[in-house]
């Protein structure tokens, strides 16, 4: 999240506080896997309320298929992602590898592509040679220099079962609200339709201004970027649901 209140940057930017905060590792950040799970979880379930409704079968049926798709998607969702991040890094380890392998063999050809990085980024004379003999004194920080600079690989920050984890959570919480109407007894499956897509759209609007919060964008415009975005899919749901419907005259 973005600061604007100049006396607490200028606090956070004093030698000792700087210090401090890059002697720190690097928090996690889960919030793409959040917003990834609870868009992906409304779009799953309201599209199968939609779909059904479409189709003019009771609301019974889309409570089943929801409920089934939302654990089993969910599952689906958040294994695709540790398995996504789990393979990079195993990506980032078999280069950390290989550049190891480079440097023991060929350490002038790896001081060269360390030269020419820095040379790339304006670093000229004396100042160059003290870059270059300062990153190469130090292999570990040679390696990770070559995986950022190099290669574009991020060097911590992965962590596959906590996205798994978050993704999973967040596709079943808020995946469950579209559904929550349905399961009333008091209410008519046009009403419960009504209710659903209200609510969903709420948790569509609601992901896209927290988002907007986190990055610093507009709120509204952001908000209603995902409420057109799930409401499509929604949309599409519903009358595939009603054409298919009137094509095998259910």
């Amino acid at each position: 999240m973005l600061k604007n209140n100049r006396e607490e940057l200028i606090q956070e930017h004093q030698p000792e506080t700087i210090k401090k905060r890059l002697q720190k590792p690097p928090k996690p950040q889960n919030i793409s896997d959040a917003i990834l799970g609870g868009i992906d979880g409304c779009v799953t379930t309201f599209a199968v309320v939609s779909g059904t409704i479409g189709a003019g079968l009771p609301s019974t049926i889309a409570i089943i298929l929801g409920f089934a798709n939302l654990i089993a998607d969910g599952f689906s969702m958040g294994i695709s992602n540790y398995e996504a991040q789990k393979a990079e890094l195993e990506v980032i380890e078999s280069v950390r590898q290989s550049e190891r392998n480079h440097i023991n063999k060929i350490p002038d050809g790896e001081r060269e592509e360390i030269r020419q990085i820095f040379y790339a980024k304006g670093f000229r004379g004396e100042i160059l040679d003290k870059v270059i003999d300062t990153i190469c004194q130090d292999k570990k920080v040679w390696i990770d220099t070559m995986l950022t600079e190099e290669h574009g690989l991020r060097k911590t920050g992965l962590n596959p079962w906590r996205s798994a984890i978050v993704t999973f959570v967040a596709f079943i919480l808020v995946g469950t609200i579209p559904l929550l109407p349905l399961l009333t007894t008091f209410l008519n499956t046009q009403q419960k339709f009504i209710f659903s897509t209200l609510l969903a759209s709420f948790m569509f609007f609601l992901i896209g201004m927290l988002k907007s919060v986190i990055v610093n964008k507009p709120l509204f415009t952001s908000g209603l970027r995902t409420l057109l975005t799930g409401s499509a899919a929604a949309g599409l749901a519903f009358f595939t649901g009603y054409l298919l419907r009137n094509i095998f005259a259910i």
